[in-house]
């Protein structure tokens, strides 16, 4: 089983800070589902979602 990251563990992997995650999730259309009153990431999902923004 993946471990899910966290909006820190995004955060880091992006190189962006986690006010930036946090205001930029939905726009962006980071694949974050919420996990109760969290936002995680699994992070193949995350990779995809990298490998698309190349892409455009």
């Amino acid at each position: 089983m993946t471990k899910l990251m966290s909006v820190d563990d995004v955060a880091d992997y992006l190189s962006k800070p986690r006010s930036w995650v946090y205001g930029n999730w939905r726009a962006e259309q980071i694949p974050f589902r919420k996990v109760g009153q969290s936002l995680r990431c699994r992070p193949a999902d995350l990779d995809r979602w990298l490998d698309e923004q190349g892409a455009e």
